[in-house]
């Protein structure tokens, strides 16, 4: 174990309590900043290589003290690798860990891996096959396995492998681990909602922590003594569980006098339910910022342990709030280091005012992890630069489009340093943002806000009202014009397309909603449920019908949740798989044809209004007219942008690009993605 960790970003001669160390045993933590564990997804093998390692290094490079890594890794064959877990149940990954471990030790941070068994978490489909184990055979609603009972050599078993896996992170020259309990093993023995045994492991408080108690000192007793050992902790499972606070309390006290852990990382509700999972064990967008410090505040009164919490500790302020009043002793921004790797060399520096903000859009725990859904750079360290180079000719940038494609834009060619303008039709930036930051969407207005700091700190204009054509393009003799003009809502579905009312305009207030409404969505993305939640507020009488087999399949799991949240609010309950086939005036309302994708049956609804959802379509037509005057006829080399290579200059005239939503109709994260892997080399 490093003995010290030293670092630019330790410090006593701030005031802060962010930037204060923390000592735990021989380890001094140079700040109280952590990232949580995590599975990243960037696992290859089950091991943490090199993609996976530099995605960390980053966040060591930016001044974190402390990064746990393996969210969730599996120690034994009946743990099986379900969503991109490491495998800590074997030797082959020691020498991975160790050059992790030497990596990030040389930029003065420290390294800890989550060890675990899923136990009824588990997948009986994955792997090898086997079926998944656990205290009592109850299924788990979220991940659907009916566990064994596990026995006595089971239970052996499983200690030993937590054990030996402990052995190999020592081995691995980590600083610790850390267990949890929550939904997996450990906390399905220890819930009396999973734990339903009548053995000397079941029962009482004693009898259910039997298990944690023998994993924890089978540990200790396997690897050297300043080796730290954590446990990530429910301090209570709220609503959906059984474990109460008191209860959990005196666990933890139960452990600490075993000795059998140097800290908790105190976290609050149930991960066995989607809602649980989405809504308090990893809140995002549209819950409240850190939740539930004061409830770890309490428990943390309750140990004479350093405690650690993440939930939704999204900006400094909220962290230093919470380690001030001595609710905890680390602040784990794990979302927020992904959005801003660089936070604590930000906050070090005096520019707390500069890092990008985490809007909790949850892009980063979805199928896209570890993508940021404002930060193109976080999880493709081996291929794009956190810190833009300037180029070694500037050029004169133009920029058509505020939204957040061609404000990014903007913001990568002036750290090139090129000479940009940007120029916005509308009277305010934006674009898409403006209509989806609203209700418990509202933080997306970070995304736009920041980059409008940063683009006024280089002096960059936004010219706004400034309806362009190709004349007064070519007029500002540009050596470079990125076209981020967006889309235009798709509503021509067939016949009666012209009948409809765009969801968008129902957003914007353009449109208002009739008495009853037929919503009919066509991406399962945002607009349309945005749009049937605004008619039903004002009075509508909806019917909600989508071309999918659920609601809002195009968006995360925690987006998804939440708005099958809202619908349940709201009374509404979506007609799923039909396909709106035509829309016809029938005296003074209008006949909309609904068919049934699985039987093909029509359904018809007499409605007075319809609104559509159907994506974009790009805007091009200033593109149609400048690409003849372009060196590259507005062709962008996809090999190069692939690559990272400068793109092909042509013969005379300016470089044109299409990007974002003036390509086609794709989400937040990839319109920044076009503009930074083109930009950043431009």
């Amino acid at each position: 174990m490093t003995p010290l960790l030293k670092g630019p970003y330790m410090t006593t001669s701030t005031k802060d309590p962010l930037l204060q160390p923390l000592q735990i045993k021989g380890l001094t933590l140079r700040n109280r900043i952590m990232s949580t564990s995590h599975a990243c997804g960037l696992q290859v093998g089950g091991y943490p290589q090199e993609a996976y390692q530099a995605y960390h290094a980053e966040k060591a490079r930016g001044g974190i003290a402390l990064s746990m890594f393996g969210g969730s890794s599996n120690i034994a064959p009946d743990s099986p690798n379900i969503f991109n877990q490491l495998n800590v149940g074997d030797d082959d990954i020691i020498p991975h860990l160790q050059a992790f471990s030497e990596r990030m030790h040389s930029h003065g941070a420290a390294l800890m891996c989550q060890i675990t068994h899923l136990g009824r978490r588990g997948d009986p489909y994955q792997d090898d096959w086997l079926p998944a184990i656990g205290p009592s055979p109850l299924r788990e609603t979220l991940h659907r396995a009916i566990p064994r009972e596990m026995d006595r050599h089971d239970i052996e078993r499983v200690v030993a492998a937590y054990a030996a896996a402990a052995k190999r992170c020592e081995e691995g020259g980590l600083d610790g681990i850390e267990t949890l309990t929550g939904g997996h093993i450990l906390g399905q023995f220890l819930s009396p909602k999973t734990n339903h045994r009548s053995d000397g492991f079941g029962g009482s408080l004693e009898n259910r922590m039997r298990m944690i108690l023998m994993v924890h000192d089978a540990m200790r007793k396997a690897v050297r003594d300043d080796f730290l050992i954590g446990i990530r902790w429910v301090v209570d499972e709220g609503p959906d569980g059984a474990l109460t606070a008191d209860e959990s309390a005196r666990a933890a006290q139960m452990l600490q006098a075993e000795g059998g852990t140097d800290f908790f990382n105190a976290i609050y509700g149930s991960m066995d339910t989607m809602r649980a999972l989405a809504m308090e064990n990893m809140p995002g967008i549209g819950t409240p910022i850190a939740p539930w410090v004061e409830h770890i505040g309490r428990f943390k009164r309750e140990v004479g342990l350093p405690v650690f919490h993440a939930a939704r500790i999204s900006d400094l302020a909220s962290a230093r709030h919470a380690v001030a009043e001595g609710h905890i002793d680390m602040a784990g921004m794990t979302r927020a280091q992904i959005a801003e790797p660089h936070l604590v060399a930000k906050l070090a520096a005096g520019e707390e005012d500069r890092i990008r903000p985490c809007v909790g859009a949850q892009h980063c725990q979805s199928q896209y992890r570890p993508k940021c859904l404002h930060n193109a750079v976080t999880g493709r360290e081996m291929s794009l630069p956190h810190d833009v180079e300037r180029a070694e000719t500037t050029r004169r940038a133009v920029v058509v489009g505020a939204g957040p494609a061609g404000l990014e834009a903007a913001r990568v060619l002036a750290l090139r340093g090129h000479d940009v303008s940007v120029h916005e039709a509308a009277d305010r930036p934006g674009g898409q943002l403006v209509l989806a930051a609203t209700g418990w969407r509202r933080d997306l207005t970070g995304i736009i806000d920041w980059r409008l700091a940063e683009l006024q700190r280089v002096g960059v204009p936004i010219h706004y009202n400034a309806v362009m054509d190709a004349a007064d393009v070519a007029a500002l003799n540009p050596d470079l014009v990125i076209l981020a003009t967006g889309g235009m809502p798709q509503t021509d579905f067939g016949p009666g397309a012209d009948l409809v009312v765009p969801a968008w305009d129902i957003i914007s207030g353009q449109a208002k909603p009739a008495l009853k409404v037929l919503v009919w969505d066509g991406t399962g993305r945002h607009p349309a449920p945005m749009a049937a939640k605004l008619a039903k507020g004002v009075g509508a009488d909806i019917v909600f019908a989508t071309i999918d087999a659920g609601l809002a399949q195009d968006l995360t799991y925690a987006e998804t949740t939440r708005w099958r949240t809202e619908f349940s609010r709201e009374g509404m309950v979506p007609i799923t798989d039909q396909r709106l086939v035509s829309v016809k005036r029938s005296a003074n309302r209008l006949t909309a044809m609904l068919l049934n994708e699985l039987t093909h049956e029509e359904t018809q609804l007499n409605v007075d209004q319809v609104i559509v959802d159907m994506g974009t379509l790009p805007d091009s037509e200033m593109f149609s007219e400048l690409r003849s005057q372009s060196a590259n006829d507005g062709v962008t080399d996809l090999e190069a942008l692939i690559a990272n290579r400068t793109q092909p200059r042509g013969g005379a005239g300016f470089e044109l690009h299409r990007i974002g939503d003036a390509q086609a109709s794709r989400n937040v994260h990839a319109a920044i993605y076009d503009a930074f892997r083109l930009c950043h080399i431009a």
